[in-house]
């Protein structure tokens, strides 16, 4: 063995005779490996153990290996990687401002399944051949997903997202360029005056940074519930109760699905509901808490915001027989009062595309739009809609047609 596979072995020896937990408590497992490394160092001396050649990096070796994600830490670790997934041990991707990269880092399948338990630990989720799939939110607010075979054909899949930028105000979303300044200012006191805003994309697009950034525009005192598969918002709100799904228990009972959450979100005095993504039947709970006046932001998968909308009308249906687009159609031309469609430019750059307002009619069975901003010559500038509600602005003292004056 070398130095830092001997120093590794005996830092976990510590770790299991003290009982100590390295996921929650990695401060605490670094002190102890340069503890290790200075005892170490002096057997080294007598020769007793073959000596540490750079200790900075036999430290990072044995922390990565002990508190981290081992050989995938430093991916972990560069701030230009945006996600991190294997299709087999030996094929190690990541990406880089948007672009997949084959990496040289090559593992074992037992590495991968110690890699996953490691991850999974500190989630109270399971992966088993009665459950191949997961979602999890590791401590550093990365989002897990893994699928195992017989589901997969011969190898774990395992994909790590993380999140590169995160805004908390629309202002950030300014500075990286993916929102003008007069749409943000339009965004900003949109939420404020409780808008219903559908925020739509591709995958990547930057939905849920658009989402954490819509929310930062909620009044201090409102209460916000959210509701997600896995948590991954981060808002500044002072009152605010964070919901997510969980798993059934391995009996098959005891599952909360994102309808459930929202079903019970309605009754925790919400003045604002945040759904994280909306992908089935949980439409129509969201659909019915709008339709009670609880003012209401989510996220939907889609290639324009046009499509979103059609989306929405089409995805409660997945509730039952007894709900026709004759209830959902209406009910999402009065509900949803703006989307914003978000996309991922040719370099790598996330951009909102369009603007587009709902102004509450529907034309045979199709749902009204109206742009308020929109895309021309790759630059987001004003169109000529209007938002619905003009008298909330009002009442809130906003001057809605000098927020929308074009600018030059």
């Amino acid at each position: 063995m070398d130095a830092v596979a001997i120093l590794e072995s005996e830092v976990r020896e510590v770790i299991r005779r003290r009982g100590l937990d390295p996921v929650r408590d990695p401060a605490g497992v670094a002190s102890l490996v340069r503890a290790a490394i200075a005892d170490y160092d002096e057997r080294s001396v007598v020769g007793a153990v073959p000596p540490i050649v750079d200790p900075a990096a036999a430290h990072k070796a044995v922390v990565d290996a002990v508190a981290g994600l081992g050989p995938l830490q430093r991916y972990l670790d560069d701030p230009e990687v945006e996600e991190i997934w294997l299709n087999s041990p030996t094929e190690v991707f990541v990406a880089r401002r948007g672009e997949a990269e084959l990496t040289t880092t090559v593992l074992t399948e037992q590495q991968v399944r110690d890699l996953v338990e490691h991850m999974l630990k500190a989630s109270g989720r399971r992966l088993d051949l009665s459950s191949p799939f997961v979602d999890a939110t590791l401590p550093g607010g990365e989002r897990l997903h893994v699928v195992i075979p017989d589901v997969t054909r011969r190898h774990w899949s395992v994909n790590i997202r993380k999140y590169v930028v995160r805004a908390s105000d629309v202002d950030e979303l300014v500075a990286l360029g993916s929102l003008t300044a007069q749409a943000a200012a339009f965004l900003r006191a949109a939420v404020r005056v409780g808008l219903n805003v559908l925020v739509s994309g591709a995958t990547q697009a930057g939905k849920t940074t658009m989402l954490n950034a819509l929310a930062g525009a909620v009044p201090p005192r409102e209460r916000v519930i959210s509701c997600e598969e896995v948590f991954e918002l981060q808002l500044a709100a002072r009152d605010w109760v964070a919901m997510q799904c969980r798993q059934p228990s391995l009996e098959g009972t005891g599952e909360i699905p994102l309808r459930r959450l929202v079903k019970e979100a309605l009754r925790m005095r919400p003045n604002r509901l945040i759904v994280g993504e909306v992908r089935e039947a949980e439409a129509l709970d969201l659909l019915i808490a709008l339709n009670a006046g609880v003012p209401a932001m989510c996220t939907l998968h889609a290639s324009s915001a046009r499509e979103a909308l059609v989306k929405l009308c089409t995805l409660p249906l997945l509730a039952g027989e007894n709900v026709s687009d004759r209830f959902v159609v209406p009910t999402v031309a009065s509900a949803v009062d703006l989307v914003v469609h978000l996309e991922v430019g040719a370099d790598g750059r996330r951009r909102t595309r369009e603007i587009v307002a709902v102004p509450g009619r529907v034309e045979q069975g199709v749902v009204e739009t109206t742009e308020v901003f929109t895309t021309r010559g790759g630059r987001l500038v004003r169109a000529d809609g209007y938002p619905p509600h003009a008298d909330r602005f009002e009442r809130a003292g906003i001057d809605l047609a000098a927020l929308l004056r074009p600018r030059g």
